[in-house]
């Protein structure tokens, strides 16, 4: 017996996920389409159960407001045959015991995944616990005891999309590539007959690479690097902020798949001895989604790394960016000025960029020219007029942004302030009239401005362009669904450096680590931020000449908030964790 609609819609009526109107709907639902033909197999009629279900917008019986889904469907199936319901993470999946367990047809055939081997027994995800045939056929095939666990047929078939369709790509293009003889040569020979690119255009490459961004976009990863090691290449995603194993391929393979995206981003695969940058637009679900590309030649080989670009995480709206609400306010303030600097601080990675692009779209309209300078341009936007700074060429900021004074520009973004040149020039085009954007690198928001006079402006004229200063970093946010309870323990509050009466404990909110996190206790990031804003009297210290801690103190007396309250305060919101606040803000 298999998991015919009925089935299902029995089973949720038996663990009362519906009631049996709704189960006899489902039911009825079922046998109206035109799948439930004679014809259909055992899952496409699965299949349409899931589909019907989720169709109706059941209510879920506890009263959480949302309604019965494909992982509700699933514990229910698993409830009702007596085993665990698991949910299938991809970066966990043992690749080699996958392949040599079991093969990709029965796999897919009997929606089943082999998962890893526990005190003997051989752990199997199944998506149909009463496929007696599928079961008893692969205990036979394991030559072991095996124990079925529960998952979501969507998720298994992803998991099998996702492992075979990459592990199989990269054989399949071993197999044809490993010829036993040395690729440099090979190319050397092959290159008069224009052939430099058969390993790039080589179809199972081809997929590979379709595969490795497939699933790098659906693990929300924001870059993809692609190590090449002595024996063998590891490909690596980031993913909030944190790199993931997920595969390792053959070194042969590993070359073709650089060569490939070296072809999608118009780079010179012959050229191997030189770092290169590149771009590639893709197409996801309708929406454009930007890959910035770096070769680097390292010990064994190329490295590559691809940084995503997604429009929805690069240009939010600016209440999303993890701004406290008189943040906010005041931010809105600097940025709908008419002119002067605004400067955005923090390390690479700090979310800089987010935030800049996030407030040009803002304030963006036909009625203002918009242009941006960048090194490279990060995402291209049709909404601002951006040029990129080509060394080579002989265009730096400076000389692009004293070009770009000349096209009557409203705002001007500089995507970094590096040298006294380019100091000077924005702050002759806000004296001038213009509401510039740039960024620094500098640990806090006071430090911003005495960089600036390092750089050989006169404190007269920072006083008298800036507008306000912002640092800013990112945290991760504790994982909404395995959030819990902790308490703080002496140490830890000492850590933190706060003030808390004796015999009153400190507790927080922490992550307890499941599939939807990956284990990881977190789930996305958010902003922390250091909002200064230059009043008359931080525009008499900067005159006067004060550094930068005697600065901070003052903004902090006239409401700023540090780095390190700011992420404190998003401890006690439960937003994120000791851990993180410890690892992200300075004492």
């Amino acid at each position: 017996m298999t998991l015919t609609p009925e089935k299902v819609a029995s089973a949720l009526v038996r663990q009362k996920i519906l009631d049996r109107e709704q189960g006899l709907e489902v039911i009825t639902e079922a046998s109206l389409d035109p799948v439930r033909s004679r014809d259909a197999g055992a899952f496409e009629q699965h299949a349409v159960a899931y589909e019907v279900v989720e169709r109706l917008n059941f209510s879920h019986p506890d009263d959480s407001g949302r309604t019965v889904g494909e992982f509700d469907i699933a514990q229910a199936i698993a409830r009702d045959a007596g085993l665990e319901f698991l949910r299938i993470d991809p970066l966990k999946l043992n690749a080699d015991l996958i392949e040599s367990r079991m093969s990709r047809p029965f796999a897919k055939r009997h929606r089943m995944l082999p998962l890893g081997i526990v005190n003997g027994k051989l752990q199997v995800a199944c998506a149909d616990p009463y496929d007696i045939e599928g079961i008893d056929s692969y205990r036979r095939i394991a030559s072991r005891e095996i124990e079925l666990k529960v998952a979501s047929e969507r998720e298994i078939l992803r998991a099998i999309n996702e492992f075979y369709g990459l592990r199989h790509s990269v054989k399949r293009a071993e197999r044809d590539l490993d010829s036993g003889i040395d690729l440099g040569n090979l190319e050397q020979l092959v290159r008069m007959r224009s052939a430099t690119e058969i390993e790039s255009s080589d179809k199972h490459i081809v997929n590979a690479v379709e595969f490795m961004l497939q699933h790098a976009y659906d693990s929300r990863a924001s870059d993809i690097h692609i190590e090449p090691k002595r024996d063998l290449s590891l490909i690596r995603f980031r993913i909030d902020g944190v790199l993931h194993d997920i595969q390792t391929i053959p070194r042969v393979v590993h070359k073709a798949i650089v060569n490939r995206i070296k072809t999608m981003s118009r780079l010179d695969i012959a050229e191997k001895r030189r770092p290169q940058d590149g771009r590639v637009k893709t197409r996801r679900s309708g929406q454009e989604v930007e890959l910035r590309i770096s070769t680097l030649p390292v010990a064994f080989g190329e490295k590559v790394v691809l940084r995503i670009f997604d429009p929805d995480i690069l240009t939010q709206d600016l209440e999303n960016l993890g701004f406290f609400a008189d943040e906010l306010d005041k931010f809105a303030d600097f940025i709908t000025r008419p002119h002067g600097i605004i400067l955005v601080t923090g390390p690479t990675g700090s979310g800089k960029t987010t935030t800049l692009y996030s407030a040009l779209r803002t304030i963006a309209s036909r009625e203002l020219n918009v242009t941006t300078i960048e090194d490279p341009i990060e995402m291209v936007d049709e909404e601002l007029n951006q040029t990129a700074v080509l060394t080579k060429a002989g265009v730096s900021f400076a000389k692009a942004l004293r070009h770009i004074l000349r096209q009557d520009p409203d705002v001007i973004m500089v995507g970094e302030i590096r040298d006294p040149e380019t100091a000077q020039y924005a702050v002759q085009a806000a004296l001038t009239g213009h509401l510039v954007f740039s960024s620094l690198h500098t640990n806090d928001a006071a430090s911003s401005i005495t960089r600036l006079a390092d750089l050989g402006v006169e404190p007269f004229l920072i006083s008298s362009t800036l507008i306000g200063a912002i640092a800013q970093r990112l945290v991760r946010r504790i994982c909404p669904h395995c959030i819990s309870a902790q308490v703080l323990s002496s140490m830890q509050v000492e850590t933190l450096r706060i003030s808390v009466p004796e015999g009153k404990q400190v507790e927080v909110k922490i992550g307890d680590g499941c599939v939807e996190c990956r284990g990881t206790a977190h789930l996305g990031r958010t902003g922390i931020f250091e909002v200064l804003s230059v009043d008359d009297a931080i525009k008499h210290l900067i005159v006067s000449g004060a550094d930068a801690p005697e600065i901070r103190r003052e903004a902090e007396k006239n409401g700023m908030r540090t780095l390190r309250q700011s992420a404190l305060r998003k401890l006690a919101e439960g937003t994120t964790s000791y851990q993180e606040v410890v690892r992200v803000t300075a004492l």
